[in-house]
C-alpha cells in the first residue's frame, strides 16, 4: 500500500498540512498523521509519536525548516520513498541528506499534485 505520512498536521482547516489530509483521503489515498498537538482530520488521527508509524512511501512535510532538524534522523530512519517539501518547507540542507541515503526529494506542493493528478 502506498501510505502518504503527513508530517506537521495540524487540526486546523485553516492549515495546508489540514487540507493535504483531506485531500488524500478524498483521492483514496492511505493517510497517516504526525503533529504535536494531536486531533483527527477526516477520520485521520493526528499522532504525535514517529515510532507507530511503518512501510510509508510519501512523507509530506508541513514543517518550516527551523523546526525540521530535530527530525532528520527520524525521517531517514522512517526510510520513505519519497519527501515533498511544500511550498515554505524548502530545506537544501535536508534535502542532501535524504538524497544521500536513497530518499527521492521533491519540490512541489501536495495539493496541486493532488488537484493535477500528478500525485
Amino acid at each position: 500500500m502506498n501510505t502518504t505520512l503527513v508530517f506537521g498536521a495540524s487540526s486546523n482547516p485553516a492549515r495546508y498540512s489540514n487540507m493535504a489530509i483531506r485531500r488524500l483521503v478524498e483521492n483514496d489515498i492511505e493517510t497517516i498523521a504526525f503533529g504535536v498537538s494531536g486531533g483527527t482530520v477526516s477520520g485521520v488521527q493526528i499522532k504525535d509519536n514517529l515510532t507507530e508509524f511503518q512501510n510509508i512511501n510519501t512523507i509530506t512535510l508541513y514543517l518550516n525548516p527551523k523546526n525540521q532538524k530535530e527530525y532528520y534522523q527520524k525521517i531517514i530512519d522512517l526510510k520513505p520513498k519519497r519527501v515533498i517539501f511544500n511550498p515554505g518547507t524548502e530545506n537544501y540542507e535536508f534535502q542532501e541528506l535524504l538524497e544521500n541515503a536513497g530518499i527521492q526529494v521533491e519540490v512541489a506542493c501536495t495539493l496541486v499534485l493532488l488537484a493535477t493528478g500528478q500525485y
